[in-house]
């Protein structure tokens, strides 16, 4: 057992260090169809290294300008702005990501035509082309927003961070269903409300206030004993409703960066709802199996889990508490800096 504590004290060590909030953020093309057959073109590049990553945009055989111009870093990632003419629109033509097949990220396009007509997809390495659709559906909005969500939560390290908190701070499982559906709720209420564009709050202060919410959840962890339940345990609900009304105004902040299609703005905003619902399950049910799994191997690693104050929950507490408040230090001088 004090080896595999003094493992787990080493992986922990070594996350801290290099476990951003969130992965690597996806680029980001962005179309938007003027007069006649002239586009504008946004294109957005993740930074690799202080250098714009290997990878760019190439229009179809019909644009006179298949390709950005040199990208500027704007501090956070490389940008290129240009205006291209296009033959005959970009409707059913095949637009490309070189490069992208190469990378661990993906690439959200979004297309703006006339009419307030738009699209949004989703460019894997398994997939760096797509053919602009000339009317896309609503099934087709939702099944790639969902897509969308389901990629966030995933990545999002600071929200899955969270979910596990309450995963170690919850032991009952009527609390804990109790709890995800209150922070469920939450979310989903400030969510709809920032990218409908009815609350508006700055993004980096929402940010670090979601890293605080972690080390609430640690310090609770922390003192917690097994003869009694915190406020926390005995009313988790109430925990979690409160922060997932922060953590729906993170999902906003990624959701405006993608945009909505005002002609399928519900379904739109559902199938994202749906998609950080759906990854934020799956995460629960991975930790929920493999807690289950150790237990069932190794014994005294399921005596310890079970105990509130044992060495191994003291390690977790410790690790999401130390990472959390990292973020949180990290955020707030990003701002105030």
């Amino acid at each position: 057992m004090a080896r595999l504590l003094t493992l787990l004290a080493l992986l922990m060590t070594l996350t801290t260090a290099q476990v951003q909030a969130h992965a690597l953020e996806p680029g980001y093309l962005e179309i938007q169809a003027l007069s006649g057959d002239t586009h504008s073109l946004f294109w957005r590049k993740p930074a690799v290294k202080g250098k714009p990553m290997a990878m760019d945009v190439l229009l179809p055989e019909n644009c006179d300008l298949r390709s950005p111009p040199a990208p500027r870093y704007d501090g956070a990632a490389w940008v290129s702005r240009w205006t291209a003419r296009c033959d005959g629109g970009l409707v059913g033509r095949q637009i490309t990501i070189e490069g992208l097949e190469r990378t661990n990220t993906d690439v959200l396009v979004r297309f703006q035509g006339h009419e307030d007509s738009g699209f949004t997809s989703r460019l894997t390495p398994d997939q760096p082309s797509f053919a602009l659709p000339e009317n896309p559906g609503a099934w087709q909005v939702l099944g790639d927003y969902i897509a969308l969500g389901t990629d966030h939560i995933l990545t999002g390290f600071d929200h899955l961070l969270f979910v596990f908190a309450l995963l170690l701070l919850i032991r009952d499982w009527r609390r804990l269903v109790g709890a995800i559906s209150a922070f469920t709720l939450a979310h989903s209420i400030t969510l709809a409300a920032a990218s409908l564009g009815w609350l508006r709050v700055p993004a980096p202060p929402v940010e670090a206030v979601i890293a605080l919410s972690i080390v609430f959840l640690a310090v609770e962890l922390s003192k917690r004993r097994d003869d009694t339940l915190r406020l926390s345990e005995r009313w988790p609900w109430l925990v979690s409703f409160s922060f997932g009304l922060l953590h729906g105004l993170g999902f906003a902040g990624a959701l405006r960066d993608i945009g909505l299609p005002e002609s399928d703005l519900v379904m739109a905003l559902l199938g994202f709802n749906l998609g950080v619902e759906i990854g934020q399950l799956a995460f629960v049910a991975v930790v929920l199996a493999i807690a289950a799994l150790l237990t069932r191997i190794t014994p005294p690693i399921g005596a310890q889990l079970r105990r509130r104050d044992g060495l191994l929950n003291t390690a977790f507490t410790y690790f999401v508490g130390s990472l959390a408040a990292y973020w949180f230090v990290e955020r707030v001088a990003g701002f105030i800096l």
